[in-house]
């Protein structure tokens, strides 16, 4: 999944982790990322965890897309910040699927909480190679 997603791919995230409804990311915060405040933007915090999101309820296999997404802001990110997302399924339906994704600094400090809810459709990530 990570080889055709050109976002993440442009956010530097590195694949540490993913198994069944899991998965555990990480990304370096760059200068380009700051606004206007000195501050590193809500979006990029909210797209690494969104990231993680997405391969923690696609690894079944199963294209899952994100139905609702929410996310707190708990501490400032800074340039040369290392933030690693981790990603934690809560419900495995099997139409839908609620997962919690917990955003750290390099410190272990929380910066962010995350939540998202996923519709699984009936199509394959991956197609069968058989037939």
């Amino acid at each position: 999944m990570l080889q055709h997603d050109r976002f993440s791919q442009w956010l530097g995230i590195e694949v540490l982790e993913i198994k069944e409804g899991y998965s555990r990311i990480r990304m370096q915060i760059r200068e380009e990322m700051v606004n206007g405040f000195g501050i590193i933007h809500g979006g990029v915090t909210f797209s690494l965890a969104d990231s993680a999101f997405a391969f923690a309820c696609n690894n079944r296999n199963q294209l899952s897309v994100a139905l609702d997404t929410s996310i707190n802001f708990i501490k400032p990110v800074h340039v040369g910040d290392v933030l690693t997302a981790e990603a934690t399924e809560l419900h495995p339906g099997k139409s839908t699927g609620l997962y919690q994704v917990r955003v750290t600094n390099q410190h272990g400090h929380l910066v962010a909480l995350f939540k998202g809810l996923c519709y699984r459709t009936d199509k394959n990530l991956v197609p069968d190679r058989e037939g």
